[in-house]
């Protein structure tokens, strides 16, 4: 549900998105998921590519409630078939015409890009309001993992974006291999966990409740996600000598990946109309350069930290949480762009905040 202000509210239903390379090992992960005492209650998506779905048959042994996307990937025909599900599950669990389920896992096709899913979880009004985002899982072979980045641009969007990565098949690749690929990962995805899994058997614990709150009322990754280690070089520092702002340096990935990932850190509270007509600029302008865009703030006249979550063009009603996540009051911005320059992010951030504060002294 929302609440007053369009703000999300905790009562809606968490949704996973589980997503990874072809043959990473996704269905593995989730039928282990399911059998697992938490997850009883969960309804399932299945999305394959192509004419004739197989995975679907593969998860329906260990959860009534499941359906298949078919036909075609979630990123792109689908989408329509994701929300007509999502609202068919809400309509016969109301009428009592399928089992009363508490969370949803939606298991994409190798190909997907996963921002579209994102958007459709963010931006149709009838599932914002019965749904929230609790995060992205993404799988990646420990195998065949390096290769795959290196030849599929879906392959590096689906760990750039992720809250949780699963490493799998880590049994059957050298440490040294995993090693390696584990540091690329962590320059793609700084604050992703790295989580290996045991022929799929992952705890829940472990990969759900990583979204931006739920219905605990706890603050899962805030804390996490922002953390602005996660985006420092381990031995480098970045500072930029301006009263609103400072930052430390993101990581680059390599190899022609053009992803980036930093985190801006605001000292002074942001005035909110400012950083609405940024964002909108920005989104405007690139919005397909930013990936992600996740942020605790710190708004003028606001006693508790609002959060923002968005993926290219959408961004999620903002939320505010009931309590800051530790003592640090600054307002933090994590950014994960592809082929866009840090500094003009940072630039007309800074102009957009003079013009917001002159506008609010004036």
């Amino acid at each position: 549900m929302t609440g007053e202000g369009g703000r999300a509210t905790v009562e809606a239903i968490p949704v996973s998105v589980i997503t990874g390379f072809l043959g990473s090992g996704k269905t593995t992960l989730l039928n282990r998921l399911l059998a697992h005492a938490d997850m009883q209650d969960t309804a399932v998506l299945v999305n394959e590519f192509g004419d004739i779905g197989l995975d679907h048959l593969l998860v329906r042994d260990v959860s009534e409630n499941v359906v298949l996307l078919n036909a075609g990937c979630i990123c792109c025909s689908v989408r329509g078939d994701l929300v007509a599900a999502l609202r068919d599950l809400i309509l016969k669990r109301a009428a009592d015409a399928i089992p009363q389920f508490r969370r949803v896992a939606i298991e994409t096709t190798g190909l997907a890009d996963p921002a579209p899913i994102i958007h459709t979880l963010m931006g149709d009004q009838f599932i914002v309001s019965h749904y929230r985002l609790d995060g992205v899982i993404t799988v990646v072979d420990a195998v065949l993992g390096w290769k795959q980045l290196d030849q599929h641009p879906e392959s590096v969007k689906q760990a750039a974006v992720a809250d949780r990565i699963v490493l799998s098949k880590v049994d059957l690749a050298p440490d040294e291999s995993v090693e390696s690929l584990c540091d690329r990962l962590r320059g793609l995805n700084p604050a992703a966990d790295l989580i290996p899994a045991d022929h799929g058997d992952v705890a829940p614990r472990l990969l759900l409740n990583t979204g931006l709150f739920d219905a605990t009322g706890k603050i899962p990754d805030v804390d996490k996600w922002l953390r602005d280690e996660a985006y420092s070089g381990a031995d480098h520092h970045e500072r930029i000598d301006h009263a609103h702002h400072e930052n430390s340096l993101g990581h680059r990935t390599r190899h022609g990946d053009h992803i980036s990932a930093f985190c801006m850190t605001v000292a002074e509270p942001i005035h909110w109309d400012g950083l609405v007509t940024w964002l909108d600029m920005l989104l405007s302008t690139r919005g397909e350069s930013v990936l992600r865009v996740k942020g605790i703030l710190n708004v003028v006249g606001e006693d508790r930290p609002v959060v923002i979550h968005g993926v290219q063009h959408v961004f999620h009603p903002p939320a505010t949480l009931p309590a800051w996540p530790d003592r640090d009051r600054r307002s933090r911005i994590v950014f994960i762009t592809r082929g866009l320059n840090r500094q003009a992010i940072e630039d007309t951030f800074h102009v957009f905040m003079r013009d917001a504060a002159s506008t609010a002294s004036g």
